[in-house]
This record gives structure tokens, C-alpha cells and sequence, in this order.
């Protein structure tokens, strides 16, 4: 009888691999061999592979000047409009990617617009990483090189991850035309007439000169192209420059007066007359 019991006693064998506890199942002595380090090696979990999000799709950011010159003009009029928020994401041609562990799954709007976010420096836009916030506002323009369902792929992402306002410019066409979500449908539907449209959430105008598209600031200043910024900026520095110089004029001309007003105390002084009976 004890040689039975001996021949089926049962027993629990643990084994760490690789820092891994594995419970092993229970085994008849004599009836079954222990696990070989091949059947060890398939229980062990295998480590999940990170996910890799390129930084660059190896595309360029524009297909002409006239593209990137727009383009520009969007990203740096709103960099100088939010310059003193930090609660505003700003990013020119930078890969969105809105699922996590999708790498695949990926957009680079020409402009886009992040509100509740801060400002600074980002290789990409990791949607799970932004507290969940899609780009609230985003901007294509278009060169010769887009076609209609590239066009078309582009607005069915934007509407499908959550972006509020769209807009699309050709500038060769000279065609402004934007999209709002409907708080209802939750669809993006299109403005019926943007000449002179106000971006709710933007609250910059939108305008076309001939083809030319004009961005109007809520305080009256007009979005300017790089060119045209530095200009600007030259010309504001000339301009400080001019009533620094007439400041510094100024103090010299009474710094002058008060010396030679000095000059005549000290002479009349000299004379036995007090400069201050005179007054």
C-alpha cells in the first residue's frame, strides 16, 4: 500500500525563468516527466513589441512656392496670434497620429490648431499623449499634385477623429472652403458661403482678394506672409529706433538748457544778486 500511494503521490512544481514564476500542473511521480526548458520557453509571456510612430512620412511639407509661402503664412499668423497663450498647439505639416499602437493610421494637415494643449516642441502629434485632444482646427492647401480622393480620404479622417473646423484653399483656383461640425449630427457640414466667414473658434476672418486669401486678426491686423512679416518687423524697428534717437535728442537739448541755466545762477550769484529774486 505504501508503494501505491508512493506511485501517485501528487506534488506542485514552480519554476523562475528569466525572472518569470511559472506553477507548473500537477504531476504523477512515475507517471509523468517533468516539462522540458522547450515547453518552459513557450509558456514564458513574450514582451510586446513597441510600437514605432515615424517622425516623418518622407513626404515634402509643400509641392511649390506658392504652396509653402501659404502655408507658412497660416502657421506664423497664428504662432504671432497665440504667441501669449499656453494653452495653444500650434504645428505646421506634423504627423497626427489619433490610435494609439496604429502606426499606420496617420495625417499631416498642412495646419493645425490645438486648443487646450501647450505650445513647444513636438517630433509628432500622439493623439493618447494629448490628453485625447484631436487638432480642434486644421488647414490644407492645395497644390496642382492633389487629387479629389485624396481630397476626400482627408475630410473623412478629419471628421471621423474629431476635428471641428476644416478648411481647404487652392490658391491657384482661388477657392476658400471650410467645414464645421454640426453639434447635432456631429457631422462635418459645409459653410454655405465663407467670404467674410469668422472661425468660431479661431475668431480670425477669412477673405479672398482675387485669388489671394486674407486672414483678418479680431483686433484688425491681417495675417502676413513671411516676406511681409520681416518687412513689418524692419519697419517697427526703424520706427523704435526713429523715437529713441528724438528721446535722446530731447534729454540732450534740456540737459543743455538746464546747464546754461546754471551758468547765468552762478554769474548773477557772482554779481551779489540771488537767481531766486528774479523768479
Amino acid at each position: 500500500m505504501a508503494s501505491l500511494l508512493s506511485e501517485y503521490h501528487m506534488f506542485n512544481m514552480q519554476i523562475s525563468y528569466d525572472g518569470v514564476n511559472l506553477r507548473m500542473k500537477r504531476v504523477k511521480v512515475g507517471s509523468e516527466m517533468p516539462p522540458t526548458i522547450l515547453e518552459v520557453e513557450r509558456m514564458v509571456p513574450k514582451p510586446v513589441e513597441a510600437v514605432v510612430y515615424p517622425e516623418s512620412d518622407g513626404k515634402p511639407m509643400a509641392d511649390n512656392t506658392k504652396q509653402f509661402r501659404y502655408i507658412a503664412t497660416l502657421k506664423g499668423g497664428f504662432d504671432a496670434l497665440y504667441k501669449d497663450r499656453d494653452d495653444v498647439f500650434v504645428a505646421g505639416d506634423l504627423l497626427w497620429y489619433p490610435v494609439e499602437g496604429d502606426a499606420k493610421t496617420r495625417y499631416a494637415p498642412d495646419v493645425m490648431i490645438a486648443f487646450g494643449r501647450p505650445p513647444g516642441d513636438r517630433g509628432s502629434y500622439l493623439q493618447w499623449r494629448e490628453n485625447g485632444q484631436p487638432p480642434n482646427v486644421v488647414f490644407e492647401v492645395m497644390s496642382p499634385g492633389n487629387t479629389v480622393r485624396e481630397m476626400r480620404r482627408k475630410w473623412e479622417a478629419y471628421e471621423r477623429y474629431g476635428v471641428e473646423e476644416y478648411y481647404v484653399y487652392d490658391p491657384d483656383a482661388g477657392v476658400f472652403e471650410g467645414w464645421l461640425r454640426d453639434g447635432e449630427t456631429g457631422k462635418l457640414e459645409a459653410i454655405a458661403d465663407t467670404e467674410g466667414w469668422q472661425s468660431p473658434l479661431c475668431g480670425v476672418r477669412f477673405g479672398l482678394e482675387g485669388a489671394h486669401l486674407v486672414v483678418t486678426r479680431p483686433d484688425g491686423k491681417v495675417f502676413l506672409t513671411p516676406s511681409e512679416a520681416d518687412d513689418a518687423l524692419e519697419e517697427a524697428i526703424r520706427e523704435r529706433d526713429s523715437v529713441v534717437r528724438e528721446r535722446d535728442s530731447v534729454l540732450r537739448e534740456k540737459e543743455v538748457a538746464m546747464a546754461r541755466a546754471e551758468q547765468l545762477a552762478e554769474r548773477l550769484r557772482v554779481l551779489g544778486v540771488d537767481p531766486a529774486s528774479l523768479e
